[in-house]
């Protein structure tokens, strides 16, 4: 079989030394068996022969000739004959007669000497390409070598035209380091191998048929006429092996002194970016020592507020007590002494008139003390108040303060943040353009743009959610005023109606005093007991809460050791002290400013606040029902 442009067969022929690997692996490991009790060989690969038995020798034979090239044998069978020869020879060495050869099959490209000229860079040369009528392959296009000549890594494949014999040419391009002189080698070899070399083109030119042949370019194909010749002194210059690697190792010793210089003058740059890194993060810590020392100014401040409030509560409620005292003093002295008038009769006219004027300033004077007492009671009142709400307004003043602080403190770190960033990002574009480290200059600069615009966006939307909150909250305050306020006759259902948070459930004391009394008198120390802590509600000086923090937020909470509170429990059990709790913590809630009952819309089903959407629901229905109804 010929090596045609253009045939149809499962394998080049230049493919053959090559593919002989993969059925010499499937000999080696069983899987087509050659060696048979008694000492028999046989061909794995003609089993429908008529002879079957073969000795050593003559399978060999048998193995060589079919691999060296039989008309009638496909590509793939002289591959796997030249595989079984092998394998005889390697494996079966021992039960042969005589050493065999089977090298000596595959001719082998001698290697270059120094002085053998080379065209550069390295180019392959295919001749007596011709394009037969029954085949559909373009042999012709450039494309098509390519695509065959995949394994060699070519770089570029041209077409030239030989009119003279009818035929083309293609000069394949390899890379023109070794690694592409190793390629070119290697699809020289294969030609080679396959008896379609120069020396054999040469041999045959005058009868090649249809076959290509190909080699490795040399001088004398760059000195020979026509369109090879042209190509190749236009496109390659002769050159040696050794003169490749002077010019390889001038070319080295060049890239290893600019290499050096870039080397130096970037470790200088990395050392001056790294005294600005280390300057930075002295800043850095300076600025965190700062904002630490500011924190404990802080504290220290907050600690001292306390305590001069502390104090200053403490001085105002001796004054108190020592007022109290002075008053309650005097009006015994007075009680005394109108005693002492009462008890004298008076002799004369005179004396009586002497004595009522002293009893009617004694009375005056005791008027006096009196209202002064009172005075001093609401006074005394308004103080509590005072101080109660200095003490609200002083701590969330504090927390707000606080939260300011840790606000900043954030902002302040994402800066530096940031700024660091923007520094090592400064460094790595001074280390130059090799790709790993343009690789982490970009990841660090797409870092940066999301941190910046991670600060911009939290920026504008703190601004715009407090902006719509608040605007939000407005609005659904007023509408929920305006539905409490208009539409109360119509909020009295079962499941969506008016709740007054904050008053108490006169049952839970009724239940609790019948325990212990008649229904009559359980009756009247209800209200009486509903009545009088109903008003500690409303006493703005009692605020039995603690702050505690919850998922990392303040949080109020009743005090447990609060001393009203635990006496109420002792004296009238859990329920009574439960329903005082639950109405402190609704005013808390919903009107902790005011400390009285206030209406809100509720969901009595759910035992929750009524939403906008649940409450106008509801009275769209009724109002559908009473149109319903005066039809």
């Amino acid at each position: 079989m010929e090596y045609s442009s253009g045939e149809e067969s499962e394998l080049s022929e230049s493919e053959i030394f090559e593919y002989k690997d993969k059925p010499y692996e499937q000999l080696r490991n069983g899987t087509y068996k050659v060696k048979y009790p008694n000492g028999i060989l046989r061909c794995p690969f003609c089993a429908g022969k008529k002879k079957q038995n073969f000795k050593h020798k003559d399978l060999h034979q048998h193995a060589s000739g079919v691999s060296k090239g039989s008309s009638n044998r496909s590509a793939k069978q002289k591959a796997n004959h030249l595989a079984l020869a092998l394998y005889l020879e390697n494996e079966l060495a021992n039960e042969a007669d005589q050493p065999l050869n089977v090298a000596s099959l595959i001719p082998e490209v001698p290697r270059p000497k120094e002085t053998e000229l080379f065209c550069w860079p390295w180019t392959g040369v295919v001749v007596n390409i011709l394009k037969e009528a029954d085949t559909e392959k373009d042999v012709e296009n450039a494309e098509y070598w390519m695509e065959r000549f995949i394994k060699y890594k070519p770089e570029s494949v041209e077409i030239v035209r030989d009119d003279q014999r009818q035929t083309a040419h293609a000069l394949v391009r390899f890379n023109s380091d070794w690694i592409g002189f190793n390629d070119a080698c290697a699809f020289e070899k294969a030609f080679a191998a396959a008896h379609h070399s120069k020396t054999e083109w040469s041999a045959s030119e005058s009868s090649s048929g249809s076959s290509v042949y190909a080699w490795l370019a040399r001088a004398t194909d760059f000195e020979l006429p026509g369109p090879i010749g042209d190509y190749l002194r236009a496109k390659t210059e002769l050159k040696t092996v050794s003169d490749l690697e002077k010019e390889i190792v001038k070319t080295r010793n060049k890239q290893v002194v600019e290499l050096a210089s870039e080397l130096d003058l970037t470790n200088e740059n990395i050392d001056n970016w790294q005294i600005k890194c280390n300057q930075n993060q002295i800043f850095m810590s300076r600025m965190l020592k700062e904002i630490e020392r500011g924190h404990q100014a802080y504290t220290e401040a907050r600690k001292k507020i306390q305590d001069d409030a502390r104090v200053h509560v403490e001085r105002v409620l001796d004054d108190q007590d020592k007022r109290k005292a002075d008053l309650e003093k005097l009006s015994k002295e007075l009680d005394a002494r109108s005693k002492e008038l009462n008890k004298k009769e008076a002799v004369t006219e005179r004396e009586k008139q002497k004595l009522e004027e002293e009893k009617r300033k004694n009375h005056a004077q005791k008027t006096s003390l009196n209202m002064a007492s009172i005075e001093q009671k609401i006074s005394d009142e308004s103080v509590y108040q005072l101080l109660e709400r200095q003490k609200r307004e002083k701590e969330e003043a504090l927390r707000k303060y606080l939260e300011l602080q840790e606000k900043q403190a954030y902002e302040h770190k994402l800066k530096m943040e940031i700024k660091e960033m923007q520094v090592q990002l400064q460094v790595l574009q001074a280390l130059g353009d090799d790709a790993a480290v343009q690789k982490q200059v970009k990841n660090l600069d797409d870092e940066l743009q999301a941190k910046i615009e991670e600060k911009e966006s939290m920026d504008d939307l703190n601004r715009d959610l407090a902006v719509k909150q608040h605007e939000m909250n407005t609005e659904i305050q007023n509408a929920r005023k305006e539905l409490i306020n208009g539409m109360q006759d119509m909020l009295n259902g079962p499941n969506i109606g008016l709740r007054r948070m904050g008053e108490l459930d006169m049952k839970v004391f009724y239940d609790a005093c019948k325990m212990r009394f008649g229904q009559e008198e359980a009756q009247i120390k209800a209200s009486e007991l509903c009545t009088l802590w109903q008003d500690k509600l409303k006493d703005a000086g009692w605020h039995p809460f603690k702050v505690v923090i919850v998922n990392d937020e303040p949080k109020q909470v009743i005090k447990e050791d609060d001393e009203l509170l635990r006496d109420l429990k002792a004296e009238w059990g859990t329920s009574i002290h439960d329903a005082v709790v639950a109405a402190l913590i609704e005013t808390n809630e919903h009107n902790a400013s005011g400390s009285y009952v206030v209406s809100e819309l509720w969901n009595f089903k759910e035992n929750r606040k009524a939403t906008l959407k649940e409450v106008i629901s509801y009275i769209l229905k009724n109002i559908k029902n009473l149109k319903r109804k005066r039809s």
